[in-house]
């Protein structure tokens, strides 16, 4: 399975432009607009791949600064489309980098010691839980998977630093 955290001295310039450039395909196949609050607000998302709460997404949208609502507007249409997460546990919103379909169930892999979000396939974990709930006599609607421990980078460290 590949990396599900990317290294830390990765592109991240490149990153966050594939994402902004992802999000206008999405848009203009769906015959919806980036607007220039969106895009700043998927911009602030993507420049970083730790999850954000909607006052850190103000804080570093560029020009005025919007209000609360407005922000959370641009989230949920970005979330609706498949380009952001929400990360409950955090009450924070994550730019996704992985181009999956909207809907799929992703597991998040968040990282106590970085903060890093890493997004997991979550296929067979999905058919697991639709397959248990159906049995129940229960039509999942939305799943949301999210563990926390430590990424390999932060767990490297954690043994260098106490060898």
């Amino acid at each position: 399975m590949p990396s599900v955290f990317l290294d830390p001295r990765h592109n991240h310039a490149r990153c966050a432009a594939e994402t902004i450039a992802h999000a206008e395909k999405v848009c203009a196949a769906g015959a919806q607009r980036l607007t220039p609050i969106r895009r700043k607000v998927l911009q602030a998302l993507a420049a970083s791949h730790k999850p954000l709460g909607a006052y850190d997404i103000m804080g570093a949208v560029t020009g005025p600064r919007p209000a609360p609502i407005t922000i959370y507007r641009a989230l949920e249409f970005l979330i609706a489309l498949g380009l952001v997460h929400r990360i409950a546990s955090r009450n924070a919103f994550l730019a996704c980098v992985n181009n999956h379909r909207t809907g799929a169930l992703v597991a998040f892999l968040i990282c106590e010691g970085c903060g890093a979000v890493g997004e997991a396939p979550g296929a067979a974990v999905s058919q697991s839980l639709t397959t248990a709930a159906r049995s129940a006599g229960f039509t999942p609607k939305m799943s949301v998977v999210e563990i926390t421990g430590l990424c390999a980078h932060c767990r490297g460290r954690t043994v260098k630093t106490s060898s």
